[in-house]
């Protein structure tokens, strides 16, 4: 139903101008990105479930209240949280800087911000990086590299797809590397499409695109106070109004499915120190929620991501992490397999080659199947193995 946009990325969609410029928030690198839509836009965003919530959020909350926007400006080095209530003001005033630019109303404006807790934004370098800023319809990639931390590739994704015989694109561009678990973590994403959506259908589909992509990775076990997932409709490709219920509402959905959780895979991809990608899914589950615990257990399971970063096909890991998850599992019907190797059937260990599954873990790409033989209910969650860089870098993130 939709097609992938090589390349493609946040400014993919009709109607949204991109560009970043490096202002000396952090050593080396862009770190200073503003898009805007021609239009506002119909606007929708979840948020970190961290309670510590960094000024970005409260602010982007209060302007998304109205269910509009029309400008998205972010800054990666200094995540203005926990900076007391002159962090408010400050959002604010970077928001201001950003509607002044662009000729529209600050209250139109989302404010993202990323990197280190506890540090005063420096409003001078930001606006004067504001004014640098060139904005362009091919500016996405920029944009998208203005938004990283520790990141080592910029995260973006685009597919186009038609509704009702109008061409519509959706496309996107995120952060993320570390602090990422399920529920959001350190990462920022941005979703735009030219897609004319009910302000309620939105929410909802926003809501829903998150629940099986954002919320189904993890890197470190760790949520953020600044995370963000955001969705702008400027509506510029023509299409009526998309509602909940109707066959375009479908059709949508999946273009938004897929641009999400494209850019969720490449957070995990890029994971702190990560040498290794895992997918585990889970079958025959009693409940949704048992796969989905079950599932995302073993992605974020210290011991097996360590196994896997060391080749070592230390199943019986995978089994504890699912027995510890809460979710409803009889041993006795429990098959695990690895990258297709049967390793436990019907809860019988199965003799297989050690080295043959050691060389599959080996691999960049790691595949776990768990099924629970309880029901009908499916789950897939993506993570990535522990190293030392990982350490490493935590270790050494402010000095």
């Amino acid at each position: 139903m939709y097609e992938v946009i090589p390349f493609g990325g946040i400014t993919s969609p009709k109607g949204f101008l991109a560009g970043s410029t490096y202002c000396g928030i952090k050593t080396g690198g862009r770190d200073l990105s503003l898009v805007l839509s021609q239009v506002r836009c119909v606007a929708a965003a979840v948020y970190t479930t961290n309670r510590v919530l960094a000024a970005p959020i409260l602010l982007t909350r209060d302007h998304l209240h109205d269910g509009w926007a029309q400008a998205l400006i972010v800054n990666s080095g200094n995540a203005n949280a926990c900076t007391g209530p002159s962090g408010y003001s400050d959002a604010e005033l970077m928001a201001r800087a950003a509607a002044e630019k662009v000729g529209i109303s600050v209250e139109d404006v989302v404010v993202a911000s990323t990197g280190v807790i506890g540090v005063e934004l420096p409003l001078d370098k930001i606006r004067a990086g504001v004014e640098a800023i060139v904005l362009s319809p091919i500016g996405g990639h920029d944009a998208a590299l203005g938004i990283m931390t520790t990141d080592l590739v910029p995260k973006e994704a685009a597919v186009r797809t038609r509704i009702g015989g109008t061409q519509i694109v959706v496309g996107g561009m995120a952060k993320g590397s570390g602090m990422i678990h399920p529920n959001l973590a350190t990462m920022l994403a941005f979703i735009t499409t030219d897609a004319a959506l009910d302000v309620g259908f939105a929410h909802q589909a926003l809501r829903r695109a998150v629940d099986e992509s954002f919320n189904m990775i993890t890197v470190d076990g760790d949520t953020s106070t600044n995370d963000m997932v955001l969705l702008m409709a400027n509506g510029v490709a023509g299409n009526a109004a998309i509602r909940e219920g109707s066959p375009e509402a479908e059709v949508f959905q999946e273009a938004l499915d897929r641009v999400a959780t494209d850019l969720a895979k490449a957070v995990v991809r890029d994971g702190e120190g990560a040498s290794k990608f895992i997918e585990v899914a889970v079958e025959g589950a009693a409940t949704r929620d048992d796969a989905r615990r079950a599932a995302r257990a073993v992605a974020g399971s210290n011991l097996f991501k360590a196994a896997v970063y060391g080749s070592d096909p230390n199943w019986g890991r995978i089994l504890a992490a699912v027995g510890y998850s809460g979710a409803e599992v009889n041993v006795d019907k429990v098959d695990i397999s690895i990258s297709g190797i049967s390793l436990m059937q019907g809860g019988l260990i199965q003799q297989f080659d050690r080295a043959r599954v050691s060389a599959l873990l080996g691999e960049k790409d790691v595949r776990v199947e768990v099924n629970l033989h309880l029901g009908d209910y499916r789950a897939v969650a993506w993570g990535c193995d522990l190293t030392e860089e990982y350490v490493r870098i935590n270790a050494n993130y402010t000095t």
